[in-house]
């Protein structure tokens, strides 16, 4: 658009007491494409000739001469608003395109710069859901946005394979579980257990005592505690890993919170030393009621920790490793509080890099108005919708265009992709409701 700008530069300079480039530096996109496509504010000018600047914008358009590459010049307010020849301009773009290829669109505004984008996060030994999807390809496609403006980009899988749900786990398996029957659907199976341990519980409330045990075990390195939590996380990965395979995702690193856990005791420790740590009703909590938020837990009564704890560890750790320039974290709106009580920590810490972390929050899905949950059972596992759009992708294929070659690889293409493409097409921040015949149509 280079071409446009110098048009436009070239129209006011002979008018305004500014050079070319301060003149470009100020030109804005107004934010509706129906008030031009460029606009030059005229703040700027007001103290210089003492007049209002909804008037000099209004007087520099009776001077100003269209040319045939700006047709319409037109003042809105304090501002003087360009519209540009719009056969040109897609002129332009066309060529550009066609002699950029796939690397149109591509800038390098981010060489030597790093993004940090932490998505998908799954909780090992719980199913890859349907609501899983939407931090998963969301993160995904903020990688490749960020990567085709030159960023260095670090893809991380933040497992949830740390927390009491574990000591949860562990409980239902010596209760109810077998090995043989976990090794022949591992992923299925613990999904049962868990919602077994909750259905329990609600009778015999002494299961999460024991639960809190057996994770205050597992935090200590207690060897049994270990081996059941080491088994459980290689048969997930496993399960994860083909699911990611299969909707073409990848990562850099699957470092997830009990890789952060011998950082822990250090980082308490500083966050004590320091001041902003105390102990209420026996949790080390750090007191956020001055800035009208609840208190972040450090440790519970029990001195175990909490994964407000491991994100601290982790952001400190990334920072330290990466020095990154920008860390997204995709996670779901519904962690708005955790995120604005974690950087207000580390910003009480005294790492100015906070403002670098972003929370992108995304909506929910939800099946029949009513949020997902393994605890509740009310879950959509991914890869039975991953399937049934392949399905549907294939008899399609098999009713129009019978002789197509590598037809099933063509139904995994089409189908998978129909689900991605019905979850980007979501406004990010709205919740969604989950719909079979939305995600499996087609047009």
């Amino acid at each position: 658009m280079k071409k446009f700008l110098t048009a436009i530069v070239q129209l006011l300079q002979p008018h305004v007491p500014l050079s070319a480039e301060e003149i470009e530096r100020t030109l804005e996109l107004p934010p509706d494409p129906q008030m031009g496509d460029y606009g030059f504010p005229c703040f700027s000018l007001a103290r210089h000739w003492k007049k209002a600047p909804a008037q000099i914008a209004a007087e520099l358009a009776q001077r100003l001469q269209p040319t045939p590459l700006i047709p319409t010049i037109r003042p809105l307010g304090p501002y003087l608003n360009f519209f540009l020849h719009r056969p040109t301009v897609i002129q332009e773009v066309l060529e550009e395109i066609s002699a950029q290829g796939a690397a149109y669109g591509q800038s390098k505004e981010g060489e030597g710069k790093t993004v940090i984008v932490e998505f998908s996060s799954p909780n090992i030994a719980k199913p890859f859901g349907v609501g899983h999807l939407r931090s998963t390809v969301i993160g995904h496609a903020l990688h490749h946005i960020y990567q085709a403006l030159g960023y260095q980009t670090i893809r991380i899988n933040h497992l949830g394979d740390w927390g009491t749900q574990f000591g949860k786990l562990i409980v239902a398996y010596k209760t109810w579980g077998k090995e043989e029957v976990l090794q022949a659907n591992p992923i299925r199976v613990l999904y049962d257990l868990y919602v077994r341990f909750h259905e329990e519980a609600e009778q015999n409330p002494a299961l999460e005592d024991e639960a809190r045990t057996w994770f205050k075990r597992l935090e200590d390195g207690d060897p049994e505690a270990r081996r059941i939590w080491q088994w459980f996380n290689e048969l997930s990965l496993k399960e994860f890993q083909r699911i990611y395979d299969r909707l073409g995702i990848s990562f850099d690193y699957y470092t997830g919170e009990s890789f952060y856990n011998t950082m822990l005791e250090d980082l308490v420790r500083r966050i004590q030393e320091a001041g902003l740590a105390r102990y209420s009703e026996g949790a080390l909590i750090v007191d956020l009621t001055p800035y009208n938020m609840p208190p972040l837990l450090l440790k519970k009564r029990d001195e175990a920790t909490l994964y407000a704890t491991r994100d601290l560890a982790a952001a400190e750790y990334r920072y330290r490793t990466f020095h990154f320039d920008k860390m997204l974290y995709v996670v779901g709106a519904d962690q708005k509080l955790h995120f604005q009580q974690f950087f207000k920590v580390l910003e009480l810490m005294g790492y100015d890099w906070v403002k670098r972390c972003v929370h992108v929050d995304f909506g929910l899905v939800k099946f029949n108005d009513e949020k997902m949950g393994t605890r509740r059972g009310n879950i959509i596992f991914l890869e039975e919708v991953l399937d049934k759009a392949v399905a549907l992708a294939q008899s399609i294929i098999e009713e129009k265009n019978p002789h197509l070659e590598k037809k099933r690889e063509v139904a995994e293409q089409v189908g998978i992709g129909a689900v991605i493409f019905a979850d980007l097409s979501s406004r990010r921040t709205k919740d969604v409701q989950f719909q079979w015949e939305r995600v499996l149509n087609f047009d």
